[in-house]
């Protein structure tokens, strides 16, 4: 098979935010992760492990060019230290642990230093997807029956059926393949489209290839990581550890944050005024996005803060329908975005692969996602789980007003 990831671009752009703070604040964090497939009726065949560790030794042997340092450093929130690093930086293949110990055929983790670790979720997704679809099925026919609903989708975001305001592309970890990433992209950016307008795609290779924006800023891992990966911290405070080295990294630049690493509830305590003032707005990736969209916009109001001022991106689970009913709930009450990813960039005639790639461990400790949802996180440890949950519920009952770590 050729070679599936050919860029070290060929990642989500919040993979480069995260990655630039990780570097200047936490370089010598450890971290392990893990792969897990979500499909009970999902199997890995030897021929396709195989093959996987063939694309992820190819992957790699990568190193960035030039050209595409020069690239991020064009991008207003990157600094030169950091692209002076990613010179320099390789991914290692003695970080990966491939094997076939799992029921769906197929187990990976990694270990090492944030800074690798970090940077290998996504291309080890895409890697994954592509290999199965081109070998458990005909790939040809997939891509006909892509090419068939991509076409329609779009023809009627033309014609006006569907309402998204602003949009993203956020495939790359889902999609089937990275032509049809690119064919979609391509098709989104040439578009005209009345009541939509495509502001560009999470994936860093296909922005510059494209000329387009590269959309992204945080991910669960930062949260899990810098809140849960020093033991001198209460757990339940995750989300302000990470507002604030977020803060000291960006200042007012590169802010849409996420809610839902421990539950958006929690997250509330932390995300008062100065937060709340000087991030742009915050991220939805799990549960009831119309509820979640009262309790964001009830939160601005209650600091005094127009709701209108500020972004509510959306990017769990999204379809054009989806994000139509969303935008139409909220029209003229906040600005709204969305994230659209599977939908896009893996739609064909037989069901994608639900398959992540989770933080487990940072620094010897385990760390865990609490979301909106059961069923999101990965964790290896249930009683890591159960006495995160534990401190999450004592502070929501007994923390009353701004504690001493609000700013």
């Amino acid at each position: 098979m050729k070679q599936i990831i050919n860029s070290l671009l060929e990642t989500d752009a919040y993979k480069f935010s995260m990655g630039q703070a990780i570097y200047h604040q936490f370089s010598d964090y450890k971290t392990t992760w893990a792969f897990k497939c979500r499909n009970e009726d999902v199997h890995f065949t030897p021929e396709m492990v195989e093959e996987i560790k063939h694309q992820i030794r190819l992957y790699c042997g990568l190193r960035f060019h030039e050209d595409e340092l020069t690239y991020l450093h064009n991008i207003r929130w990157i600094k030169g230290s950091y692209c002076d690093f990613l010179r320099l930086w390789e991914p290692r293949y003695e970080d990966f642990t491939i094997g076939t110990d799992d029921p769906c055929g197929l187990t990976i983790e990694t270990r090492g230093t944030w800074l690798n670790t970090s940077m290998y979720e996504i291309p080890t997704l895409a890697i994954v997807n592509e290999v199965y679809f081109r070998m458990a099925y005909h790939y040809d026919e997939l891509l006909e029956s892509f090419k068939r609903r991509m076409n329609a989708k779009l023809a009627r975001l033309e014609n006006g059926e569907y309402e998204l305001g602003q949009f993203s592309e956020f495939g790359i970890r889902r999609r089937l393949s990275a032509e049809a990433q690119e064919m979609v992209v391509e098709a989104l950016k040439d578009g005209t489209f009345p009541h939509s307008h495509f502001v560009g795609t999470s994936n860093v290779y296909l922005a510059k290839k494209f000329g387009i924006t590269p959309v992204g800023t945080m991910a669960h891992e930062w949260i899990m990581c810098v809140g849960q990966g020093n033991h001198k911290h209460n757990p339940a405070f995750s989300n302000w550890y990470a507002l604030d080295a977020w803060v000291k990294e960006y200042g007012v630049l590169n802010g849409i944050a996420l809610t839902d690493a421990i539950t958006t509830d929690c997250f509330l305590k932390d995300f008062q005024l100065t937060y709340a003032t000087l991030f742009s707005g915050v991220r939805h990736d799990s549960g009831d996005p119309l509820a979640w969209g009262d309790k964001m916009i009830a939160h601005y109001k209650s600091l005094g803060i127009d709701p209108l001022m500020k972004t509510l991106l959306f990017s769990d689970s999204l379809d054009f329908e989806r994000a139509t009913k969303i935008k139409r709930y909220l029209e003229g009450r906040c600005k709204t975005a969305f994230g659209i990813g599977t939908y896009l960039a893996n739609d064909t005639d037989v069901p994608p692969l639900n398959i992540v790639m989770k933080t487990t461990a940072c620094n010897g400790m385990d760390v865990a996602k609490i979301s909106d949802v059961e069923g999101k996180g990965v964790c290896r440890n249930p009683e890591y789980v159960h006495y995160l949950n534990r401190c999450i519920r004592w502070r929501m009952e007994h923390e009353t007003g701004n504690n001493s770590l609000h700013v």
